[in-house]
C-alpha cells in the first residue's frame, strides 16, 4: 500500500481517562505518516504534475503528512466505524462541529484545554482520524500539514503565472501574497515589469490598473520598504473594502494534488491495511466515513470529482461522505501553483460541473457531473450534503440541484441527499448569548450575527448516514429550495421583503458566478489566462421567505419555526471596513422582532411583535418543544438534543424581550 509507515510521536489518554458510556475512555495518537505513490499507476493519473516530481531510487514519489487519531482505549464490538476528519485550513473540525455544546464552548483535541463537549462522537464509539493534506500550511500547535514533493522541469523549478486576490478590512500599505497561516508563492523576479495589479470598487465593477511604478514586491521594516518576494508594498495604501488582484510570475511548484492522495491512501490504509505497517486500526474498521466542513467539504467534492474514492487497488475508500457548507464550489486542490485556501473570487474551484448528475452546458458545449467518473463504474458512496443559507447567497449552492440555466430542478442521485439548513450562516451561529457584531474575528458585520447553532442538525445527519450505510435505512428526504413549488427564487425577490424592515439595508448587489476561462490548459491543471475571461453567468437562486423574512425551504430549525427574529444567510460589511452596502460573504444576521405592538407601530415594522405572537415565555417554550419533537419524529434531529434546544430558546427569550440579566447581553437593534 502507499502508506509505508506511521511514526507515533505522542500517545496519551484524553479527558483524564473519563469513560463514555459503554465505550469507555479515549486516547489520542499524533505522529507522521509516510507515503509513496507510483506516478504511472492509473489511479494517480489525474494528479497534476505528479509525473514531474522527484522520484526515489525505487521509482516512486515519497512524501509525508501529519497524523492524528482519537480512538477508544479498548475497542468493543460496536466500535468499528472510522470517521475521517478532513482538516479545514489545517485544523481537525469534526469534534468541534459534532461535540459542541454551543459554538461559544467548542471542544478541542489540538492544543489548549481539552474539552469533550457533549461527548457525542465518543458515546457513538467512533474512531476519528485526520491527516494533513494542505502543502502550504505554516507549522503551529494543532495544525496538520503535508510535505509535498515539488515538480521540476529538467531539474529546474517550475515557474508560471499566479493570481492573488484580497479585500482589506482596513487601510494598509503591506499585503501578503498568501492568506494568513499559509506560505505564499514567491515572485520569480522582484523587479518583474510584467506583473499587474488592478483594483475594483465591487467584485463586478470595472477594473482600474495601478501603475507598476507605484507598488513593489516588498514589506515594511522599521518603517521603511524593503524587498520581499512574498509581499506587496503600496505607498498609497490598499483601501478598506476595495477588491485587489495581483498577477505575477511565481517560482516553485509543489505537487498540490498529493494532498488528495494522502487523504485517499491514509483512509484506505486505516480501513484495509494490516498491522505490519503499524496500522493502529488493523482489522477493526468495517465502515469508513469522511466529513468535510467548509474548505474541506469543497476538498471532498473535488476528491469525488476525480474519482479518488477508489484506491490504487480499486477498493472503496469511504462508504459515506458528510459534506457540510461547501456550496457548489470545489477548490485549487489539484492545479499548478494551487492556493487551497482560496474559496471565493475568480478561481478554478468555481468551474463547472456543480451537480452530482451530469448535465450539459449549452454555452460552452461541456457535459459533466461531479460524480460522473464514479457513476460510470457503479462506485458511488452514500453522500449527505448540508448547506447553510449563506452558501446560497455567496457560494451558489442552488447549482447543486437546479439546472445551470435555471430552467428546472435536478433530482439528486439515489445515493445523495441534499439539505438546506434554513436561515443559518456559514460556520454556524454563535448559539450562546449575548449576540455579537463581529464574525469569526475576520471582519465585523453590520447587523448582529446569526445565532442559530446547527450542530444538532449535523449530529442527526451523521446518524442517518451511518444507518444508511450499515443497515440500509434511507435518510429522510432531501429538503432544499425548488423551482417547481416556488420555494427557490432569485435573490432580489427574497430581498424585497427587507425593504420594509426598519433600520435594515439590503446589499447593493449579490455575487454571481460566471463561466470562467483560464486558458487552453485548464483541464490539465495549468492556468495561462489570469485573470480569467469571464463569460455568461450561471443561474443562481436562494430560498423564498415568509411574512417574517424567514426561509420557507429546507430543514427549518425550531428557531425558524417558532421565531423571535428574522434569521438570514446574508449580512453587510461594517461601514468601518469600507463598502458598507456589500455582502460580507458567508455571514448571516439576526434581526429581532419588535417586543410589543407599540414598538412595532412606532417603527412601522411589518413583522408581528413577540408579545403579539406568544402569550408568555411558557407558551413560547411549549411551541419550541413541539417543533423540536416534530423534527425528531422526521429524523432531522436526535431526541438527545431536545432539551438543549429548549434551554437555548429560553435564553433567547430573555435576551430578545429585554429580560436578559442572566446573559449580560444587550438586545441588538
Amino acid at each position: 500500500m502507499p502508506v509505508t509507515s506511521l511514526e507515533i510521536l505522542e500517545q496519551m489518554p484524553l479527558w483524564d481517562g473519563r469513560p463514555f458510556g459503554s465505550v469507555g475512555p479515549y486516547e489520542r495518537l499524533t505522529g507522521r505518516v509516510n507515503l509513496e505513490v507510483d506516478p504511472n499507476c492509473p489511479a494517480n493519473a489525474l494528479i497534476v504534475d505528479l509525473g514531474l516530481a522527484s522520484r526515489g531510487s525505487d521509482g516512486l514519489i515519497h512524501f509525508d503528512a501529519d497524523f492524528l487519531l482519537v480512538r477508544p482505549v479498548k475497542q468493543g464490538p460496536g466500535d468499528d466505524r472510522l470517521l475521517f476528519d478532513v482538516p479545514s485550513r489545517g485544523l481537525a473540525t469534526a469534534l468541534v462541529a459534532l461535540n459542541a455544546e454551543s459554538a461559544e464552548r467548542p471542544p478541542t483535541i489540538t492544543g489548549g484545554e481539552l474539552d469533550s463537549g457533549n461527548g457525542f462522537l465518543m458515546r457513538q464509539g467512533y474512531t476519528i482520524a485526520s491527516c494533513g493534506w494542505q502543502h502550504d500550511m505554516l507549522p503551529g500547535p494543532g495544525f496538520l500539514g503535508l510535505r509535498a514533493p515539488e515538480a521540476f522541469d529538467e531539474s529546474e523549478p517550475l515557474f508560471g503565472p499566479i493570481m492573488c486576490e484580497f479585500q482589506p478590512a482596513a487601510l494598509t500599505k503591506v499585503q501578503s501574497l498568501g492568506e494568513p497561516g499559509v506560505r505564499a508563492y514567491p515572485t520569480r523576479d522582484l523587479g518583474d515589469l510584467t506583473a499587474v495589479m488592478i483594483v475594483r470598487d465591487h467584485p463586478d465593477s470595472p477594473a482600474r490598473v495601478i501603475p507598476r511604478d507605484r507598488w513593489q514586491f516588498g514589506r515594511l521594516q522599521e518603517g521603511c520598504p524593503v524587498p520581499d518576494p512574498t509581499s506587496l508594498y503600496f505607498a498609497d495604501g490598499f483601501e478598506a473594502g476595495k477588491h485587489y488582484t495581483c498577477v505575477y510570475t511565481a517560482v516553485g511548484a509543489p505537487v498540490v494534488g498529493t494532498g488528495l492522495l494522502a487523504v485517499r491512501d491514509v483512509a484506505a490504509w486505516l480501513k484495509y491495511g494490516g498491522a505490519a505497517t503499524g496500522n493502529p486500526c488493523a482489522g477493526i474498521i468495517r465502515n469508513s466515513y469522511a466529513i468535510g466542513i467548509s474548505q474541506s467539504a469543497q476538498f471532498l467534492r473535488h476528491f469525488l470529482y476525480l474519482g479518488l474514492n477508489q484506491d490504487e487497488q480499486d477498493r472503496q475508500v469511504f462508504d459515506g461522505i458528510l459534506s457540510v457548507i461547501a456550496g457548489a464550489r470545489r477548490g485549487e486542490f489539484n492545479v499548478r501553483f494551487g492556493q487551497p485556501n482560496k474559496t471565493q473570487g475568480q478561481y478554478v474551484g468555481a468551474l463547472f460541473p456543480f451537480s452530482d448528475a451530469a448535465q450539459n452546458d449549452s454555452i460552452t458545449g461541456k457535459t459533466d457531473g461531479l460524480l460522473a467518473r464514479l457513476a460510470s463504474r457503479d462506485k458511488l458512496p452514500k453522500v449527505v450534503i448540508l448547506d447553510s443559507s449563506a452558501e446560497y447567497w455567496s457560494r451558489q449552492a442552488s447549482l447543486t440541484h437546479i439546472e445551470i440555466q435555471g430552467s428546472c430542478d435536478i433530482a439528486p442521485l439515489e445515493t445523495t441527499r441534499i439539505y438546506l439548513m434554513a436561515g443559518t450562516q456559514h460556520g454556524g451561529g454563535i448559539g450562546g448569548l449575548p449576540l455579537r457584531k463581529s464574525w469569526l474575528g475576520f471582519c465585523p458585520v453590520h447587523y448582529a450575527e446569526n445565532s442559530i447553532d446547527y450542530g444538532c442538525l449535523l449530529r442527526a445527519a451523521l446518524v442517518n448516514l451511518d444507518r444508511w450505510v450499515s443497515i440500509n435505512q434511507e435518510p429522510p428526504p432531501s429538503l432544499y429550495p425548488r423551482l417547481d413549488n416556488w420555494t427557490a427564487v432569485v435573490p432580489d425577490f427574497a430581498l424585497a421583503f427587507f425593504w420594509m424592515v426598519p433600520r435594515v439595508r439590503i446589499p447593493a448587489e449579490v455575487p454571481t458566478l460566471a463561466r470562467l476561462d483560464f486558458g487552453p490548459e485548464t483541464d490539465h491543471g495549468v492556468l495561462r489566462q489570469l485573470p480569467p475571461f469571464a463569460g455568461a453567468p450561471y443561474a443562481s437562486f436562494v430560498a423564498a421567505v415568509d411574512a417574517d423574512g424567514n426561509e420557507v425551504a429546507g430543514i427549518r430549525h425550531p428557531d425558524v419555526v417558532v421565531p423571535l427574529a428574522t434569521y438570514t444567510g446574508w449580512n453587510l460589511r461594517n461601514p468601518e471596513t469600507g463598502t458598507p452596502d456589500e455582502l460580507l460573504l458567508q455571514a448571516g444576521a439576526t434581526l429581532p422582532f419588535p417586543r410589543t405592538a407599540a414598538e412595532r407601530l412606532a417603527t412601522d415594522d411589518p413583522r408581528h411583535s413577540i408579545n403579539e405572537r406568544y402569550a408568555s415565555k411558557e407558551d413560547y417554550l411549549q411551541r419550541v418543544r413541539r417543533a423540536t419533537i416534530k423534527l425528531v419524529t422526521e429524523r432531522y434531529l436526535l431526541a438527545e438534543d431536545v432539551e438543549s434546544i429548549v434551554t437555548r430558546a429560553a435564553l433567547k427569550w430573555d435576551l430578545f424581550t429585554g429580560a436578559n440579566e442572566v446573559t449580560g447581553g444587550e438586545r441588538p437593534e
